[in-house]
């Protein structure tokens, strides 16, 4: 069963429209809508956990690198 992406409510098939309807938001999407979001989500927290690597990486550099 899909989680909502707005709420993180569960959603509900409704065969009816064929889509997924959040039982607490309402939010209806289709499961490729679904599938959508989750990629796009994902994407974006390995980029926040890339650049913070990066950040780390500069600071490490930074902290061993000969102080004047």
């Amino acid at each position: 069963m899909p989680y909502c992406p707005e709420c993180g409510g569960e959603m509900l098939y409704m065969s009816r429209v064929k889509q997924y309807v959040c039982k607490d938001c309402g939010l209806s999407l289709t499961l490729q809508e679904i599938i959508e979001i989750r990629e796009k989500s994902r994407g974006s927290q390995e980029s926040d956990e890339d650049e913070k690597r990066k950040i780390r990486k500069e600071y490490l550099a930074w902290w061993l690198s000969k102080k004047r």
